[in-house]
């Protein structure tokens, strides 16, 4: 491309670049890692099509002021998890809204045609769900204990086995977004599926509402974690697919590294939804009140940290973003 295309497309990015770097306070090592890899990408595209100009010179120097900083940074502040959770995971998160609308729209979409084929074939939901699944539920249904499966197990080891079974899940969805995105479609295509499918056996027993007070006390943040490391998995996959002004190779590092932390922000989220599923959901008669009140605060949790506080963050300023990140 001409240097004036080249110098519009990026001069934007490369200002941000200089005033993370003339900030005062200590850089984010992680920041100015990232930050490394975009700007000498950038400056071997420079220096191979302007060699000699004076764009190429300018890459050059905050490249060297970059280098410098993250040598001189690399004792990370003791605040470093705390800064991980307030602004680095939902700094991703405000550049990668679009991806989980796609997530959320291929789960949604996925769990409707899981509705409709278990209403239209009786042997669907048996197919998806396993039959020693629905035969146990069915003997449940008929003691008069339809979530009884909740109470089958001990607590500890339910957890533990619940919490690293979905943590294993989610990763594997995220891993597959290397296959071009198409291997995490895939499996948001069965998880939704699978859920559909699911609550359709409960509403044909006339037990949707039970089954929705009861199975989302911890379904809401294990679901939506499921469809945010689909997210991830996009991230990922589309950093291969449309790499930008960046070579393939440095723009699939981008979207990997992203990915890894959206997947390492999902952990907490599955510990608490392991929790409430061993601990929680097995008093299936608790008030309504409760069941909807736990149901409801996990979805404005959800809602409100990897949505609105994003945005939030991303209407601030750069001076804004300094006073806190320095605060």
């Amino acid at each position: 491309m001409k240097e004036i295309t080249f110098l519009n497309q990026n001069a934007a990015k490369w200002e941000q670049f200089e005033s993370l770097i003339t900030s005062k306070g200590e850089s984010n090592p992680d920041l100015m890692a990232d930050l490394f890899v975009q700007l000498t990408d950038d400056l071997s595209y420079s220096k191979t099509n302007y060699p000699k100009s004076k764009t190429t010179q300018y890459l050059n120097s905050i490249a060297a002021r970059v280098h410098q900083e993250i040598y001189k940074n690399k004792k990370e502040k003791s605040r470093r998890i705390i800064t991980f959770w307030k602004y680095e995971l939902p700094f991703i998160f405000k550049n990668s809204h679009k991806q989980l609308l796609y997530a959320f729209l291929i789960f949604s979409i996925a769990m409707l045609i899981g509705i409709v084929s278990a209403a239209y074939d009786d042997t669907f939901v048996r197919l998806i769900l396993g039959d020693s699944y629905v035969n146990m539920t069915l003997e449940n249904i008929d003691k008069g204990d339809p979530m009884a499966v909740y109470k089958s197990m001990n607590q500890i080891d339910m957890f533990f086995g619940i919490t690293i079974n979905n943590i294993r899940v989610a990763f594997i969805c995220f891993v597959l977004g290397i296959l071009f995105s198409f291997g995490t479609g895939v499996m948001l295509l069965y998880n939704g599926i699978m859920l559909g499918a699911f609550q359709y056996f409960f509403y044909a027993k006339g037990l949707l509402l039970q089954s929705v007070l009861v199975i989302w006390i911890h379904g809401t943040l294990e679901i939506s974690a499921i469809i945010i490391a689909g997210c991830a998995g996009l991230v990922m996959g589309n950093s291969i697919l449309f790499p930008g002004t960046y070579s393939r190779g440095a723009s699939f590092i981008n979207g990997a590294k992203q990915g890894v932390k959206i997947v390492i922000g999902l952990v907490p989220v599955f510990i608490v939804a392991g929790f409430l599923e061993s601990f929680v959901t097995r008093y299936s008669q608790m008030p309504m009140w409760l069941s909807l009140s736990i149901i409801g605060s996990s979805l404005l949790f959800i809602i409100g940290y990897f949505i609105i506080y994003p945005i939030y963050l991303n209407k601030l300023s750069n001076d804004e973003i300094k006073q806190i990140r320095n605060a």
